[in-house]
C-alpha cells in the first residue's frame, strides 16, 4: 500500500509522518513516534493494556486504524506526567503497589484518568466498572481499585 503524509496531535505534540493505511494506532505509536508506554498485547481489543484516549475518549489502539485517528487529540501514558512530575494516577499506582509485572499499568490508568475526567469522585462499582475493558494477570485488582480511589481524593484535594 502507498504511504501517506498524516498529522497526528499526541501529548499535545503535533507530528506529521509518512504513513500506511492499513497501520493501526498503536503500531503508529510504538513504531513512527517511539511511544513505547502503549503497549501491544491481545491485538483483538480484549485485553486493555493499548488503550489511549482519543479526544478524550477510551480506545483500544491495536483496533484503531491510524488514519481515524488523524488531527484528533490523542493522549498516551507519556502525556500524563508533566515534566518530572507524575500524574496523580501514576504516583497512586506506584504508591499502592497496583504495578506488578506492569505490562497493563499504561492502559488502566488511561482507562482511570477517562473515568476520573467525568466523575471525580468514583464509588469503587464505579471504578471497577470503568476498568472492566482492562485485564490484569498479576495483582487482582483490589490495589488498583485502590490506587484510583486515592488519586480521586489527591485530585479533589488539588494535588497535580
Amino acid at each position: 500500500m502507498r504511504e501517506q503524509v498524516a498529522k497526528f496531535i499526541v501529548n499535545g505534540r503535533v507530528y506529521e509522518i509518512l504513513i500506511e493505511p492499513r497501520m493501526t494506532l498503536a503500531e503508529v505509536l510504538r513504531e513512527k513516534l517511539c511511544l513505547t508506554g502503549t503497549k501491544l498485547s491481545c491485538g483483538k481489543g480484549s485485553c486493555g493494556a493499548c488503550t489511549v484516549l482519543i479526544n478524550g475518549k477510551t480506545v483500544c489502539s491495536c483496533l484503531t486504524l491510524a488514519i481515524t485517528a488523524k488531527e484528533k487529540n490523542i493522549i498516551t501514558i507519556e502525556g500524563l506526567a508533566k515534566d518530572t512530575t507524575l500524574h496523580p494516577l501514576q504516583k497512586a499506582f506506584i504508591e499502592y503497589g497496583a504495578i506488578q509485572c506492569g505490562f497493563c499499568t499504561p492502559g488502566m490508568i488511561i482507562s482511570a484518568k477517562a473515568l476520573l475526567d467525568e466523575n471525580s469522585t468514583p464509588t469503587k462499582r464505579e471504578i471497577k466498572q470503568a476498568l472492566v475493558g482492562n485485564l490484569c494477570r498479576c495483582t487482582g485488582y483490589v490495589k488498583i481499585v485502590d490506587a484510583v480511589m486515592a488519586a480521586s481524593e489527591a485530585l479533589a484535594k488539588g494535588d497535580r
